[in-house]
């Protein structure tokens, strides 16, 4: 399915819980990581909506998956667009109101950026989240980089994307532009004040545990951590029972949803 946001086709699929019975209006969405896309959570929609009993949406940004492809250059900026335009024109078109958001990678960061500038949700998951650029990070993009020239990277991409390439250095380029290298969302993290849950892997080679513990340090809500071992940057594939037990029980340390208060 289709809905358009500011005249772009941007591609979505929503899970509900076998039977579809659901808890009392509580709606999960999904901001994917940078090279992310509704294909690219595979059944993670379906297993989320199974497990925890809520409503899932998953969608892909304006140059991803099936959604219209990217036209220009992304600015540093990108994330800010994607939360505070995109988003709320994707919830308000389906009619979702103070949703949990459970972001990956960049789109943790976009699920930071929204709750921060006030808009409401009832609770943010946090996977492999970015509040501030590391070198570590930009060595693991670079090394993505040369993969996708040298590899066949690009055909592997090409199955979760309409347009891997326009989607790819989208991505990759604003990351490693010299002008990134600033980009920092913690601000916005002091205005936070509902629960969020953080899961990343204690040697997630895109990132270090100073970004969750950035995190649950300024937020004002309460917040939990779940750490693994190993080098994964997707918690919810490598350690996918293990996630979606921690998001059940994340969920009913929130108690009933009562979202149209």
């Amino acid at each position: 399915m289709h809905l358009e946001v500011d005249g772009r086709q941007l591609e979505y699929r929503i899970a509900e819980p076998d039977g579809g019975k659901r808890s009392a209006g509580r709606t999960l969405v999904l901001l994917h990581e940078g090279l992310g896309s509704v294909s690219m959570w595979k059944d993670f929609p379906e297993a989320l909506a199974g497990a925890t009993g809520s409503r899932v949406l998953a969608y892909s940004r304006y140059g991803h998956g099936e959604s219209t492809e990217l036209g220009e250059p992304r600015s540093p900026d990108y994330m800010h667009r994607e939360a505070l335009d995109a988003l709320p024109q994707v919830l308000s078109r389906l009619n979702i109101e103070r949703p949990v958001l459970v972001g990956h990678s960049d789109g943790a960061s976009i699920a930071i950026i929204h709750a921060g500038a006030g808009h409401r949700v009832e609770g943010l998951v946090l996977l492999a989240p970015h509040v501030f650029v590391e070198e570590q990070t930009l060595a693991g993009i670079a090394l993505a980089r040369d993969e996708f020239e040298t590899t066949g990277m690009a055909r592997k991409l090409a199955r979760y994307h309409a347009h891997p390439q326009s989607m790819f250095r989208g991505w990759n380029d604003i990351w490693l532009d010299p002008a990134f290298r600033n980009w920092n969302i913690e601000h916005y993290l002091d205005s936070i004040r509902d629960p969020v849950l953080l899961l990343q892997s204690r040697d997630d080679p895109y990132g270090t545990l100073a970004q969750v513990d950035a995190i649950a340090h300024r937020v004002g809500g309460a917040a939990q951590k779940m750490l693994f071992a190993g080098t994964s940057h997707s918690p919810h594939v490598d350690f996918r029972e293990e996630t979606l037990a921690g998001i059940t029980r994340f969920l009913g340390s929130l108690g009933p949803s009562h979202p149209k208060q």
